[in-house]
């Protein structure tokens, strides 16, 4: 019995993973699973990396020097076992791999600042509960993550309204996003938007060729039913205390 206990408590960690300098004329920043074992993280710096991991927004972090943002990277790693791990191992195996390569520490202080709450709009939610079964696959769910084409897409299915700020705050918008809908279950919806320099902290560059499409704020309420409102509030935010710059391998 304490050897099982033991086990449990043991840090999931990916099997290998490779860590390299993103090329400084790479657009875009994206993660997820390339297949089912293997992890993708491209064009990151570590402090979306740090974003990601802890899911907070990069906006509620600080500290640490100045190469954190400037830096971006490229990594790609093996995940164990047998099925796709699901993002919440996905992320604490990326936390481990942020400890382990980039010496990384940091604390957590509560602190005070402009975020947006997400609502639902006046009308009413437009979403529908999903159709789709967890347990269909042994990967899971699709991931929640947005598509560029002509436009930005977020292809949404079993998805929660946490799921959604979260992926909001960390990587398409500059505040922290709180989930104030009050809408509890799991949905499926497609979201499509133009995208400009002031989204993805301007990885996209200043446009997609769509000049017809909405941008993000009028997208959700024409689309979702939903609005983000800009306010203030508490935020879990992170310090960096010490990172180093990861070797190449």
């Amino acid at each position: 019995m304490a050897a099982l206990l033991l086990r449990s408590q043991t840090p999931i960690e990916f099997e290998v993973a490779s860590i390299k300098k993103a090329d400084p004329d790479t657009r875009g920043r994206y993660i997820r699973m390339q297949t089912a074992h293997q992890f993708l993280a491209h064009n990151h710096a570590l402090k979306t990396l740090i974003a990601a991991a802890y899911d907070v927004s990069p906006q509620a972090i600080s500290g640490g020097p100045e190469w954190v943002e400037s830096e971006h990277y490229e990594i790609l790693a093996k995940a164990p076992g047998d099925a796709r791990p699901s993002l919440n191992q996905q992320m604490a195996m990326l936390r481990a791999l942020l400890a382990d390569r980039f010496k990384l520490t940091i604390h957590r202080e509560r602190k005070e600042m402009p975020v947006y709450a997400l609502t639902v709009a006046k009308g009413g939610s437009k979403l529908k509960v999903s159709a789709v079964s967890p347990d269909a696959t042994p990967e899971g769910p699709p991931a929640l993550a947005f598509v560029v084409s002509s436009v930005l897409r977020l292809p949404a299915r079993y998805a929660s309204m946490d799921e959604f700020a979260s992926l909001l705050q960390r990587s398409a918008l500059e505040r922290p996003v709180v989930d104030q809908t009050g809408l509890t279950g799991r949905y499926d919806f497609d979201l499509e938007f133009a995208v400009d320099e002031t989204l993805f902290g301007g990885a996209l560059g200043k446009g997609l060729d769509n000049p017809t499409a909405p941008g993000l704020f009028a997208a959700l309420q024409e689309q979702l039913g939903l609005k983000l409102e800009a306010t203030r509030g508490p935020v879990s935010a992170i310090v960096i205390d010490h990172a180093e710059r990861a070797s190449e391998n």
